[in-house]
C-alpha cells in the first residue's frame, strides 16, 4: 500500500507543482502558457526539452519587473541626488537644466528637451567610484518613497514576477535582467529585490575611467554614455554579456521589441511576453499614448509573433510586493 501510494504521490509531482505555482497569477490562459512552456523545457521526456545550460531567461526591468510611473525611477533618483549635490555646493547647480533638477522642476527639464536631461544624468551620475555610487543607489531604492503610491522603491516590484522569476530558477533557468536603465544603478539593487546577482543584469553603460585615487585603484564614473542597452541595443547587450540567445523573454514596451523578436525567432522551444499595463486602479492603465513606456508595435504584433500578452488587471491576483 505504502509503495502505492508513492508512486501516485509522484506521479502527481508535475500537477501539484503547477496548482501552487505563481499564486498571485489568477487561473488563466496566460498562467497556463507560462506554466505550460516551463513544463515542456524541463521535462526531460519532452521532445521540446531544453538542457539547462541553455535554459537563459531574460527580463526587462521598467514597467516589467516593477513600475515606471510616473517616470523612470532611475531619472527621480538623479533628481534627489541634484538636490543634494546643490545642498552641499550651492555653486553645483549653475546650469538652467542642473537648476531645475535641484528644484525638482520636472516640467521645465521636459521643457530643455534630451539634452537637458542628458546635462542631469550626467551631473548625477558620475564623480564617484562605481562601487559607491552602486550602493548610494541602493539606499535609495530601500528608503525613499515614490511620489504618489507612498511606498519604497523596493515595494514597487511586482508580486507576479518576483514569483516567476524564482518559478524559473527552481525549473532549472538563469536569469537576467536586460533593461534601458544603467546597469550601475540596477546593481545597487537587483540582488535583494529580484534575487538576480550583479553578473546576471546588463544595462546601459556610462563613461568609467581607471584612476588612482588616494593611492588606490579606481573604476571611477565619468560624464558621458558608453553604450545604450534599449531596442536594437538590446540583443547587442545579451550577446555581449551573456553570450548566447535566450529561450524566454519578458517585457512591457517597444523598448523591448527587438529583445522579443530575436529571442522568439529562432529555432526550438521559445517564448515571449509582454506585460500590458491595463489595471488604473491597483497601478496604471498606458500603452500606445504613453510617453512613458510606450507600448504600440509590440502590441500590434504580438499575436502574429506568438507572444503572450499579460494582462494586469485580468491576469494578476496582486500587483505589488507585499
Amino acid at each position: 500500500m505504502f509503495r502505492l501510494i508513492a508512486l501516485l504521490v509522484l506521479a502527481a509531482g508535475p500537477l501539484w507543482a503547477q496548482s501552487s505555482a505563481l499564486p498571485s497569477w489568477n487561473d488563466t490562459a496566460t498562467r497556463a502558457a507560462i506554466l505550460d512552456f516551463i513544463d515542456e523545457t524541463t521535462d526531460p521526456k519532452a521532445a521540446t526539452f531544453v538542457q539547462p545550460k541553455d535554459r537563459i531567461a531574460v527580463f526587462d526591468n521598467d514597467g516589467t519587473l516593477w513600475a515606471e510611473q510616473p517616470v523612470y525611477f532611475q531619472f527621480l533618483f538623479a533628481l534627489d541626488r541634484a538636490k543634494a549635490l546643490a545642498g552641499a555646493d550651492p555653486q553645483w547647480a549653475k546650469t538652467p537644466a542642473l537648476k531645475a533638477a535641484a528644484a525638482g522642476d520636472v516640467k521645465a527639464l521636459l521643457e530643455g528637451g534630451e539634452a537637458a536631461l542628458v546635462e542631469v544624468m550626467a551631473a548625477t551620475h558620475s564623480g564617484m567610484t562605481v562601487e559607491d555610487f552602486s550602493r548610494e543607489a541602493g539606499e535609495w531604492v530601500r528608503t525613499a518613497r515614490h511620489p504618489t503610491k507612498d511606498r519604497t522603491y523596493i515595494d514597487m516590484t511586482y508580486q507576479p514576477m518576483l514569483e516567476l522569476l524564482a518559478y524559473l530558477r527552481e525549473s532549472g533557468f538563469s536569469t537576467y535582467i536586460v533593461s534601458g536603465g544603467g546597469v550601475d544603478f540596477m546593481r545597487g539593487f537587483t540582488d535583494e529585490a529580484y534575487g538576480v546577482p550583479s553578473p546576471n543584469v546588463v544595462g546601459s553603460l556610462g563613461k568609467a575611467t581607471y584612476q588612482m585615487v588616494d593611492g588606490k585603484p579606481q573604476v571611477m564614473k565619468d560624464p558621458g554614455i558608453a553604450f545604450i542597452d534599449d531596442k536594437e541595443g538590446k540583443p547587442i547587450g545579451i550577446m555581449r554579456s551573456i553570450g548566447q540567445r535566450p529561450i524566454f523573454a519578458a517585457g512591457n514596451s517597444d523598448g523591448d521589441y527587438q529583445m522579443l523578436d530575436w529571442t522568439t525567432s529562432a529555432d526550438g522551444p521559445r517564448f515571449g511576453i509582454i506585460i500590458h499595463h491595463t489595471d488604473a486602479a491597483r497601478e496604471w492603465a498606458y500603452d500606445r499614448d504613453s510617453k512613458i513606456g510606450r507600448l504600440d508595435k509590440a502590441l500590434t504584433d504580438a499575436l502574429a509573433k506568438g507572444w503572450v500578452v499579460v494582462d494586469m488587471a485580468k491576469d494578476w491576483k496582486t500587483v505589488f510586493a507585499e
